[in-house]
């Protein structure tokens, strides 16, 4: 047997375990918000000490946490040391929206049918903790020598941006990885990813009697007039095109509005959020500045209309760094082997919080479990699943690809 012949075997011995680690973290919930996501952290710390994995424990300022809008953070570290080396840092979140509605299957039941394991997490990204844990345990049981470093990356901050996940632990000093391999698909090697830019509008009117309505300013046409210049915009964006592959253009979507206080009430203030997604060729300097200033002309145009906006989020787009050609090759390759398809390195109009690594100088990709489409997957809607044979075959790339850069 080769040694690849030998990890995809452990694997295959090991998968009810990996399985079943992956269940014991679906049943923990990370709804973000509220996000009191430090119990995850702690359960998750237990698991890895089942394994022999000290999980070293960081948790981020409770006064940061509460400034930045969410309840805890724990994030963590476990260190596996091989020799004189690179440093390859593995990294998924555990963090993720709240389940909503319509789900069939409990949203944190870990429960498995035809194939799939269902919950919230359980593609995005609860299930690289298990493909990168159970990675690491594969290859060291080998037990041939290694030259270089593994460190898993387990935060809890993604889907806020990732400033008190990743962003903290390099921002700290706490790790200083050489290349990385982020949560990501079963299939495609992402090297490159959308930026976005993530803003709150507060439209200022006057409250009036609806009986009487001149005698007020009508905050929720405002707030249309707004709305109108910015879907104008999005009709724009399509004009404009990525040279990434997988990248198409820019486009802007607001997804949640509230206002008003009663039908027979002329409303006073209306608030809307909107989540702008940029193109890697994109500016975000630029992006803000003009959104601002559409909003702003659109107010002007409005007699009585005022407008507040805030940032609530800029994440830049992910470029790829030069450094990260050994892992896609790597990826590459083995993905061929046990998917026995051609695995594209491709850009993904998702953004992560990767971009804090490649930021930072650090070369990487995303690649792992799931989804192979978040349509498919049901990320972020009722339902979620992942094939385990998915979980299965990611696994074994990843313990692979390890190996091939650590020899």
């Amino acid at each position: 047997m080769t040694d690849y012949d030998k990890l995809d075997a452990w694997i295959n011995a090991h998968f009810d375990e990996e399985v079943r680690f992956l269940q014991e973290l679906i049943r923990v919930p990370t709804d973000t918000p509220p996000g009191n996501n430090a119990p995850h952290a702690e359960r998750t710390a237990e698991l890895l000490q089942a394994f022999g994995f000290e999980a070293e424990k960081y948790p981020v300022p409770a006064a940061d946490v509460q400034a930045y809008g969410l309840e805890s953070i724990t994030n963590l570290i476990v260190r596996r040391r091989y020799g004189e080396g690179k440093t390859i840092a593995l990294n998924a979140h555990g963090d993720v929206v709240p389940p909503g509605e319509g789900w069939i299957h409990d949203p944190y039941g870990g429960e498995i049918e035809d194939g799939k394991i269902f919950g919230r997490a359980s593609a995005v990204s609860k299930c690289d903790f298990a493909s990168f844990t159970f990675a690491v345990r594969a290859l060291e049981s080998l037990g041939a020598p290694l030259h270089g470093n593994v460190e898993l990356h387990f935060t809890y901050d993604e889907e806020f941006g990732g400033e008190l996940g990743p962003g903290w632990l390099l921002k700290q000093g706490l790790s200083s990885p050489d290349l990385m391999i982020a949560a990501g698909f079963s299939y495609e090697v992402v090297t490159a990813h959308n930026g976005c830019l993530q803003m709150e509008v507060t439209v200022h009117g006057k409250m009036a009697h609806a009986a009487i309505p001149d005698t007020g300013v009508d905050a929720l046409q405002g707030a249309v007039q707004i709305l109108n210049a910015l879907y104008a915009q999005n009709a724009l964006y399509r004009q404009i095109t990525s040279r990434v592959p997988g990248i198409q253009h820019p486009y802007l979507n607001v997804g949640c509005i509230e206002g008003g206080t009663n039908t027979n009430v002329v409303p006073g203030k209306v608030t809307f959020k909107l989540d702008r997604r940029m193109i890697p060729e994109e500016n975000p300097a630029d992006v803000e500045t003009t959104l601002r200033q559409v909003m702003a002309d659109a107010a002007a145009a409005c007699p009585g209309i005022r407008i507040d906006i805030k940032r609530l989020l800029l994440a830049r787009s992910m470029q790829p760094l030069p450094g990260n050609r050994p892992l896609v090759e790597a990826l590459q390759k083995h993905g061929e082997v046990l998917f026995g398809q051609k695995i594209p390195a491709m850009g993904t109009p998702l953004y992560t919080d990767v971009r804090l690594y490649a930021e930072a100088g650090i070369p990487g990709v995303i690649y792992g479990a799931g989804p192979r489409t978040v349509l498919e997957s049901h990320a972020k809607r009722a339902d979620e699943r992942l094939e385990l044979e998915d979980l299965r075959r990611a696994t074994q790339v990843i313990a692979r690809t390890l190996k091939d850069l650590l020899s």
